[in-house]
């Protein structure tokens, strides 16, 4: 009998606890429908920073039309007024194929090269709601097409020989309405290299961080490392010798950019200071050699205007 009212109790004690556990289900999603997943958009004012990508979207049917001005070297004198009697130039054009997906092609008077991407968001950022997430993911590649005539056209040139290609993972957050900060590891790999000293494939870590001063202007800064051990020591295990002599990559140096941000309409206006002359991620990454230590730093401006092609999907948005 004693063993009986045991059973009963527990059985009792058990469905009370079942019936509990669905009343506390219902209570968090009525929580949960009280506070939807909200998305966090706006952590940079452009899907560049200055010189790499941002974490930040387009927007689904939206063209954004990308004007990137870089002048000579300031220490160069008055006579090269500064460095402004000389200009190379980025013409671009993004589009948003989703709210997540973007894609965008460019041509540079640096190298004469023509580049391509596909920019795709795996994680937004978001707060409330089930499933938000701290951060946002961003994934990258693109490929760049040097178009400038063969240095020896008399032997037999390839077109491959022509291509580069990088891949990016963007990891970063949107911390306050004033501050964004994001990391990101990234691979370069050249299908040719002009020495047997130079390497096929640099890796490098970029950062880059906005910090809004006024409504309308934030101060941006665009920093790369470039991880020259390990892609000396990939180099090294591809070729089975370690004996090659100095590398190329020894003389490659860190890009770094700073600037302002200033909206005007439809238009971000960006004004920077760069050690940098090339403007996609295989030009800036294995083809900067000035230092800002020795005053070898360029002026330059973006300007970037976008254009409503289509009708795009509103997001919940929010100012945290």
């Amino acid at each position: 009998m004693k063993n009986n009212k045991i059973k009963i109790a527990a059985l009792l004690l058990s469905i009370i606890c079942f019936k509990s556990a669905f009343a506390q289900d219902d209570l968090l999603s009525g929580l949960e429908d009280k506070n939807p997943k909200q998305y966090i958009n706006n952590a940079f004012k452009s899907s560049r920073v200055i010189n790499g990508h941002s974490m930040e979207f387009i927007g689904k049917g939206v063209l954004d039309t990308r004007i990137l001005h870089r002048f000579g070297l300031i220490n160069s004198g008055i006579n090269n007024f500064y460095g402004l009697d000389q200009a190379n130039m980025r013409l671009g054009f993004d589009y948003g194929l989703t709210d997540n997906l973007t894609i965008g092609i460019g041509r540079s008077n640096v190298g004469k090269e023509y580049d391509g991407f596909i920019k795709y968001r795996v994680v937004h950022q978001s707060v409330g709601g089930k499933h938000h997430s701290p951060v946002s993911v961003v994934l990258v590649t693109g490929m760049t097409l040097n178009s400038t005539p063969w240095a020896d056209p008399t032997r037999t040139n390839y077109f491959s020989s022509r291509l580069a290609y990088y891949n990016q993972v963007i990891v970063g957050r949107k911390f306050t309405e004033a501050f964004s900060w994001q990391i990101s590891p990234t691979h370069v790999h050249l299908n040719i290299v002009p020495t047997q000293f130079d390497v096929n494939d640099v890796f490098a870590v970029g950062t880059g961080a906005r910090l809004k001063i006024s409504k309308r202007t934030a101060f941006v800064v665009d920093y790369h490392y470039i991880l020259k051990k390990l892609s000396k020591n990939l180099f090294f295990e591809s070729e089975g010798d370690n004996n090659n002599g100095p590398l190329q990559i020894d003389n490659y140096v860190n890009p770094l950019s700073i600037g302002f941000d200033i909206e005007t309409g439809g238009h971000v206006f960006q004004l920077h200071f760069s050690n940098s002359t090339g403007m996609n991620e295989k030009a800036f990454i294995t083809n900067t050699s000035n230092k800002w230590g020795k005053g070898e730093i360029r002026f330059g401006f973006n300007l970037s205007r976008v254009f409503t092609v289509s009708k795009k999907k509103e997001l919940h948005t929010t100012k945290n």
